[in-house]
């Protein structure tokens, strides 16, 4: 499992606002529940619940970047480990999640 985790590549909250500030074209697939989401989501982002994402992956380019986005990054880091180990080479788990977003 260390080697999936240092597959795992990381971005900052800070870094992805400032992505969508400058309307770069940004993958962002939130994984919270439908609950958490009612709080309020970053507008960009997909919401796909994490026990959704297994059957939606296939969908997927397996090299295109794709941030993954949780309430404190722990969710989204497993998504990426399994997404990891399906192949997928861009996958970016937002740290500190939307508990450390700059805005929503």
């Amino acid at each position: 499992m260390d080697h999936v985790m240092s597959k795992v590549q990381e971005i900052q909250p800070v870094e992805v606002a400032e992505r969508l500030m400058k309307k770069e074209m940004v993958k962002i697939i939130d994984v919270r529940t439908d609950h958490e989401i009612e709080e309020g989501k970053i507008p960009e982002a997909v919401h796909i619940p994490m026990f959704e994402v297994i059957d939606r992956y296939l969908e997927w380019d397996r090299s295109e970047e794709i941030i993954f986005v949780c309430r404190s990054g722990r969710r989204s880091l497993a998504v990426c480990q399994v997404l990891a180990l399906e192949g997928f080479r861009n996958v970016k788990n937002m740290v500190g999640g939307m508990l450390a977003y700059p805005a929503v």
